[in-house]
């Protein structure tokens, strides 16, 4: 099916066929339906909000309700306006990032396409929403709820995909301009210009940029700064379907860091005094400390309202090296400031979060006989982005006189340390401890093709066979930058310069190649019975993963650590002063001493069926159900943990997440009322779940083994008339972990300063009590609407979300932490260790309660046409309004879950709910 719709601007635009993500399954979708081609009379569903009658449950938004969103705004946010979905954006405009989840998939589980090609990051899978296609240039975006496409190339959709298609460039010449301002100093500039048709064979294109900046919205520092520039070019072939696209995008952004704080309401800094020694009654008491303040160090605490933000950054400036001291960074002096205490150019909100990202997509079809046609989808792309702070480096070098005596001197990332050897800082000697640029360095080139041969045998049923490949070659490493006087980098990618240690070696904390590999087939039958009220669809997709990883750096423990050699050269000595010796058995092995560097291949094959049908009762009313396999790999991340162990043990090895999904529903559509309803059911197995730590910049992943996920999903959208619009949704979600988690284990030789009362037993398993327990992270229940109308040449619209309460941790319970180091996993506490016990004993305390409360954003937006004024035409020329968070409700904002621990001294970091923001555009096109 294509069709134009029937928007204010809808000269421009000309789209092809909707709901699927590859040109292949773009067409499969509709295999059946006949050609019907809408040119303006109806748009595709009711307001913007449309229900494939596919067997999937898909729910779509066409540019009808796009463009009445923020100009700008990254497309995830705009699908939060979709039952299952939920998307907390970190500011008001959409170039600062996110988090999604649908259906309680996080975002690395949830495939993510554009025009095709898989946009999830090929190491941690993970979804970049600040680095999405400008809105104005999206056609449509259909969000499958619980499945994916048979050649969806992609390792990571154990759940959900989202995928968007750009526009077809109009047959006449036509441009776009859209001019925005705001709060917190927004300013965005976006332009579009349709060639028209310019050659005797009907090529026609498009190309468009935009540029978007804006203050960060909750503090006096940091900037955001976005560019970004695409185009396509559009050969029809003959005079039918046939045809040939190939369409450019390039991203840029520069982000500080902003808003993620850590999240606890305790008032103070507690510590222990006394509490150590084999006698019970001598027991901790609390000290009371400093007191905590808004701000995202660690010693902060999360903001209680509004009233409290934004939160100061001071400024300040690197003291100067002298000669002949030991110098060390000095600390910053301002209380009440976010980074009072922190080194200069070390908080988290001086940060950058700079990318760069870039695509070359081809789109084809080709008719090759009667009912024979085939699709080939190319594609490229780039990435080079980093994230991270700063780092305490020394000047020294690294030697060592316990166990094995290391006495020629190291270099290199080493024990958490920076050793370079050399003179850092300018001041002719090599004493000093000076604050380098270290973020995480991530550079990928990824190359991609989606084939397939569809062979309809008759007008109703048609076969699909095909090929896909992903194969991305991802380069990981940690390569350190000089900071400027007043703690801001030289260069936002140190990746350009590294700097090197006295032996010319490259100094960074890490250094690994990955190849990310999938060789994919699959076959799609599709039927269309009794006169095409029975549509029947089933699949058999196979996915061969490998994932070829080489770590050039020793693997220390098994959450990960490493030590970083700059040289080569050093390794064979290094490996020597700290052997590596295997203990216990395959399934529990113990281990002493470091990993070397090394190269293992892991390989993941599965096939995955899939099928579904639906059946029209009526012209009006159709149900329909559906099953699907999916599966979810390990990341590298995951993987590159598991090289501290051997690779025929068991922790070596991590396994590949799988789910079971069912759906079903009935679904009810005319012109003037689109609505959907259905149950949904999806079992895990291998659940892994993941928590990430801001301040160590270290992932703790975990099994949980099997999880059972259901719920129900609905959504209505009704115009009573054509001036009238009320669309509303809603989705409540039930997951469950079915057994205890194991988080540690009790140590193999257990002494009276390491025997706690749950560890009794050397080697035992400690388990976290999540049997029968929600996963965290996820909404319980969602709900929402909007409601739209327009008076002659002004629309008003209003769009309201309520977001239930999110669990913070798998147990369910209250977050605490304890005031000295946790043992086995617990607090050492007078009732949680033996009177025999010689460790310092502690207090615990609560920090946050067991979820983040539930709450609610209203949106309002108005559009005044100025056609009246006689300014422009055919409603192509407006000013619009869009108040997004409109009663600013604060709110906990972002976070993934993935937490077990309830008592934890590394306190999770979670974003502030963006705030309200006013912005004001101005729209024109011919």
């Amino acid at each position: 099916m294509t069709f134009a719709c029937g928007v204010a601007f809808a000269a421009l635009m000309l789209p092809g066929a909707a709901f699927a993500q590859s040109t292949g399954s773009t067409e499969a979708d509709n295999v059946g339906t006949g050609d019907i081609v809408v040119t303006g009379a109806r748009e595709p569903g009711v307001g913007g909000v449309d229900i494939p009658a596919t067997a999937k449950n898909k729910q779509v938004l066409n540019q009808t309700f796009i463009s009445h969103q923020t100009p700008g705004q990254t497309i995830n946010d705009i699908i939060n306006q979709l039952p299952g979905v939920s998307f907390q954006n970190n500011d008001p405009f959409g170039s600062a990032g996110g988090t999604l989840t649908i259906r309680g998939f996080d975002g690395s589980r949830i495939s993510q396409t554009f025009d095709g090609i898989p946009l999830n990051d090929t190491g941690n899978y993970a979804i970049y929403s600040n680095q999405q296609l400008d809105p104005e240039l999206i056609e449509q975006v259909n969000v499958n709820l619980g499945s994916t496409d048979p050649d969806s190339p992609t390792a990571s959709a154990s759940g959900s995909t989202v995928n968007y298609r750009t526009l077809i460039p109009t047959d006449q010449f036509g441009a776009r301009m859209v001019g925005s301002i705001g709060d917190y100093n927004f300013f965005r500039v976006f332009g579009l210009v349709n060639t028209g048709v310019f050659t005797p064979w009907g090529t026609k294109a498009w190309f468009s940029g935009s540029s978007a900046t804006n203050d960060v919205v909750f503090n006096d520092f940091g900037r955001i700064n976005k560019q970004q520039y695409n185009a396509k070019i559009y050969q029809p072939i003959g005079s039918g379907k046939d045809f040939i696209s190939i369409s450019g995008h390039y991203n840029q952004n520069r982000n500080n860091f902003f808003g993620s704080a850590p999240l606890r309401n305790d008032t103070n800094v507690y510590s222990n005094q006394t509490g150590t020694g084999t006698s019970a009654a001598n027991p901790p008491v609390l000290n009371v400390g400093a007191i905590r303040t808004a701000g995202t160090g660690s010693s902060n605490r999360f903001p209680n309202s509004r009233d409290e933000l934004p939160y100061s950054v001071a400024r300040c400036q690197i003291a100067i090296g002298r000669a002949g001291v030991a110098d060390t960074p000095a600390t910053v002096n301002a209380p009440g400031a976010s980074n009072n205490g922190s080194g200069c150019g070390t908080s988290f909100d001086e940060r950058y979060n700079p990318s760069n990202t870039a695509n070359i997509r081809i789109n084809s079809r080709f008719t090759l006989a009667d009912g024979l046609v085939l699709f080939v989808d190319p594609s490229y792309q780039y990435t080079k982005a980093n994230g991270g702070g700063t780092v305490t480096a020394r000047e020294t070098a690294y030697t060592r006189t316990t166990g094995v005596p290391i006495t020629t001197p190291q270099y290199g990332f080493i024990g958490g340390q920076y050793y370079f050897g050399r003179d850092l800082n300018g001041d002719g000697d090599a004493l000093d401890q000076v604050t380098l640029l270290a973020p995480s360095q991530t550079e990928t080139n990824r190359y991609g093709v989606i084939a397939s041969l569809r062979y309809e045998f008759s007008d109703t049923q048609s076969i699909r066979v095909g090929y896909t490949l992903d194969y991305g070659r991802h380069k990981q490493t940690g390569e350190l930058g000089f900071l400027q006087a007043n703690g801001k980098p030289f260069d936002v990618f140190p990746v350009n310069n590294g700097i090197l240690a006295i032996n010319g070696g490259l100094v960074e904390k890490r250094n690994r190649f990955s190849k990310a590999i999938l060789n994919q087939g699959f076959a799609q039958y599709i039927g269309n019975f009794f006169d095409s009220k029975l549509r029947v669809e089933a699949s058999v997709t196979g996915k061969w993963f490998k994932r070829d990883l080489t770590n050039y750096c020793f693997v220390t423990a098994a959450n990960g650590n490493l030590d970083c050699l700059a040289s080569s050269s050093q390794n064979a000595a290094y490996a020597a002063a700290n052997p590596y010796v295997v203990g216990g058995t395959t399934a529990v092995p113990t281990i002493s001493g470091y990993a070397a560097p090394q190269n293992r291949v892991y390989k993941y094959d599965r096939i995955l069926p899939a099928g579904g049908l639906t059946y029209e009762v009526t012209d009006a009313f159709s149900i329909f159900g559906n099953y699907s396999k999916g599966i979810q790999v390990p990341g590298t991340d995951n993987l590159y943990q598991a090289f501290y162990y051997p690779q025929n043990t068991t922790p070596a090895n991590p396994q590949p997440e799988t789910t079971d999904n069912f759906d079903a529903g009935i679904r009810y559509t005319t012109s003037r009322v689109t609505a959907s309803l259905g149950p949904w059911y999806t079992r895990f197995q291998n659940r892994l779940a993941s928590a990430y730590d801001v301040d160590t910049q270290q992932t703790i992943y975990r099994n949980l083994g099997r999880v059972d996920k259901y719920g129900i999903d609905g959504s209505i959208s009704y115009r009573p008339i054509r001036e009238l619009l009320f669309y509303a949704y809603g989705s409540y979600l039930k997951s469950e972990i079915k057994t205890n988690v194991e988080i540690g284990r009790c140590p193999t030789t257990l002494t009276a300063a390491n025997t706690t009362n749950n560890c009794t037993v050397a080697g035992a398993p400690i388990l976290a009590q999540t049997a029968g327990k929600r996963e965290s992270g996820a909404p319980v229940y969602t709900f929402g609407g909007r409601v739209q109308a327009t008076l002659g040449p002004l629309e008003l619209g209003v769009q309201a979300k309520r977001t239930g309460r999110r669990y913070l941790n798998d147990q369910n319970l209250g977050n605490f932490a304890c005031t000295v180091a946790l043992v086995n996993n617990v607090c050492p506490t007078v009732d949680n260790v033996p009177a025999s016990y010689t460790g310092t004993r502690g207090i615990i305390y609560q920090t946050y309660g067991a979820y983040a409360p539930g709450y609610t954003t209203v949106d309002f937006d108005a559009r005044l046409a100025l056609d009246w004024v006689g300014i422009g035409g055919n409603n192509k020329t407006y000013l619009q309004l869009n108040v997004v968070n409109a009663f600013n409700k604060f709110y906990v904002g972002g976070f993934t879950g993935g937490q077990t621990l309830s008592v934890n001294n590394s306190i999770p970091f979670v974003q502030i709910g963006s705030p309200r923001a006013f912005i004001l555009s101005v729209n024109t096109a011919f």
